[in-house]
């Protein structure tokens, strides 16, 4: 990512000329070219200051790889200046980067500054006004991004921007235009958040200028740019911590804020919000068609019996989403939450989550779910977080015959009677429990439903690996790395391999998988095995590309958790929606979960 702040890295001392510009120390490509070198006279005006240095601006150049702008570290040096003085001052160019944040990208700095010269006072500052004078590109971040899907292509990590150094294209390249821009000061007019503040303060915005995959929040989404390549949504920027050492405001998704003006430190106050009104579903239960049935999808974040989000989302399953006849739940702790005693069974938050539930609209859930063997499923330590499902009774129960599935157990398709149905050795049961695609993470949780008509579906809820150790997507990284995204593919691969024993028994199999898949499916190779041979409910229901989404970070809108349907449900009738109880509120502290259910309603006859 591109900040506009730095701090100070040791390196080599090399002569160099008598008289150096702030440009010919950025240079055109994302390294100085004098990196190391020893250089005077350098004559720009302080811009900002910060408690470790300052800002200077020179002379513009036509050139726009070139920045104008540089930061100076040096502490000592900050009373000999103010911000509109014009100086003149000797120093060693640098490339700093943090040994914390190895893929950051490297600062351009001139450090040690020597011979301070104030040649005139309060000059006028004039920023850059991006949208008027420049404007970001929409659309890619790298031109290392090789590959069919982008900063989203496997393998990743295939190569670094600090060691290719290629000369910028800040017309085409998201990272190279805001490295072009490297130490400037910037005007951002009527910026929007895209996302809510992270626990320093910072927070991404675009400003007055084109953008792409913009959703009807304010946000923007990650979408399939021109050719199937999806859009990195690099005309997005951070927005460090003020320099003048007071506060970022609050943010969420789509707030506007007044002009930001400076480096990185700045004074804006809110312009607007968004509707805090959030409504409920708009896919009504019908209740006299006996082959309708209601679904909802929700990562509840880390659900114990003693959570204090479950009024809040017993609310959000009653009331949003209607109360759907069958809910993929994620999430979902032990009964002792954290605590790592050997407590596997989930019992009582599930019966917690249930009564909650029925306190608000009188709708009384079953559930199951299966417990893992204790430390073995990943998430918070000591929580043992799996899936379950909660279902209405009345509407659906189990395919009767086959005895619950546990820890270990592998569920597996049990070929029709004559006449009859294919269904499960265990019922619920996980799959494949022991193969290494799963290690340290959930297990699927396959069921075989009966509606009251007798109609049967099968459910696989899902929640693989998480991103955990991933780099950004404007690191030096490229393209991005993505954790462990070797064993998602694996994880999807062997669901695949389920649903195929299911259609090889019956082709008109009711199928529904569904769940938090930590993944996006515009990365194509991790989902591409299960997109064969069933459908994304969002293409099948026309959703609004901008608008597939359920988790919100850094500069996206983006969509992790999904719902793949087989041809039999496909070719009916349905409704699908995604409903942003959570990443439309109006402040992080609001939020009861980092992701938002969906809710769809599908026909199984």
């Amino acid at each position: 990512m591109i900040w506009l702040y730095s701090l100070v890295v040791a390196t080599t001392y090399i002569t160099a000329a008598a008289s150096t510009t702030i440009a010919d120390i950025q240079g055109s490509a994302f390294l100085s070219p004098l990196v190391g070198q020893t250089v005077q006279n350098v004559i720009g005006v302080v811009t900002a200051k910060a408690s470790n240095g300052f800002y200077i601006s020179g002379d513009r150049v036509k050139d726009p790889r070139v920045s104008n702008g540089l930061f100076v570290f040096s502490t000592p040096s900050l009373s000999l200046v103010s911000v509109g003085d014009k100086i003149s001052l000797g120093g060693k160019v640098a490339e700093f980067r943090s040994a914390t944040s190895p893929d950051n990208l490297f600062t351009t700095e001139l450090d040690s500054p020597t011979n301070i010269t104030i040649i005139s006072s309060n000059n006028t500052l004039t920023p850059l006004v991006l949208g008027k004078d420049r404007s970001p590109p929409t659309e890619q971040l790298s031109a290392l991004d090789t590959g069919h899907d982008g900063f989203l292509s496997v393998p990743n990590n295939r190569s670094r921007v600090s060691i290719v150094n290629a000369t910028l294209q800040p017309n085409k390249f998201g990272m190279d235009f805001w490295e072009s821009l490297e130490g400037q000061l910037v005007t951002i007019p009527k910026p929007i958040a895209t996302d809510f503040q992270n626990s320093f303060g910072e927070f991404w915005v675009y400003g007055d200028w084109k953008i792409t995959g913009k959703n009807s929040r304010g946000g923007i989404s990650i979408t399939f740019g021109p050719g199937g390549v999806p859009d990195g949504n690099p005309e997005t920027v951070i927005i460090g911590s003020p320099l003048d050492k007071t506060k970022n405001p609050k943010v969420a998704v789509g707030v506007g804020l007044s002009d930001i003006t400076g480096v990185v430190a700045y004074h804006s106050d809110h312009n607007h919000h968004p509707d805090r009104n959030i409504p409920p579903t708009k896919i009504q239960p019908k209740a006299k068609d006996a082959c309708s049935l209601t679904f909802g999808d929700y990562n509840v974040e880390n659900m114990t019996p003693k959570s204090t989000h479950i009024p809040t989302v017993a609310s959000q399953i009653s009331t949003s989403l209607l109360a759907p006849d069958l809910m993929f739940i994620q999430e979902i702790q032990d009964n002792s939450g954290a605590t790592d005693d050997g407590t596997v069974i989930a019992n009582l938050t599930l019966s917690t989550l249930v009564a909650a539930i029925a306190k608000v609209n009188n709708v009384t859930y079953d559930f199951i779910d299966i417990a893992p063997v204790d430390g073995q499923d990943g998430g918070e330590p000591g929580g043992n977080i799996r899936q379950a499902y909660l279902y209405r009774p009345e509407k659906l129960s189990l395919v009767p015959g086959s005895p619950a599935g546990g820890s270990l157990d592998s569920v597996e398709v049990v070929p029709a009677a004559k006449k009859g149905k294919p269904t499960l050795n265990f019922n619920p049961g996980r799959i494949d429990p022991t193969n290494a695609a799963w290690n340290a993470s959930r297990k699927p949780l396959v069921a075989a439903w009966r509606t009251a008509k007798g109609d049967e579906l099968f459910t696989i809820n899902l929640h693989l690996t998480s991103k955990g150790g991933s780099s950004t997507t404007q690191g030096d990284a490229r393209p991005p790395v993505n954790l462990p995204v070797a064993q998602r593919t694996s994880q999807v691969e062997a669901v695949s391999t389920f649903v195929k024993s299911i259609l090889a028994q019956d082709s008109k199999a009711n199928i529904i998988v569904a769940g938090d898949f930590n993944e996006f499916v515009q990365t194509r190779s991790v989902a591409a095995s299960l997109e064969a041979i069933l459908t994304d409910i969002d293409e099948a229901a026309n959703i609004r590309d901008v608008e597939r989404y359920t988790y919100v970070f850094d500069q996206s809108s983006q969509q992790l958790d999904h719902v793949f349907i087989s041809n039999a449900i496909k070719h009916r009738k349905l409704e699908f929606e995604h409903i942003h109880v959570n990443n439309w509120s109006p402040t992080l502290a609001a939020r009861v979960s980092d992701h938002d259910p969906s809710v769809g309603q599908i026909h199984v006859c």
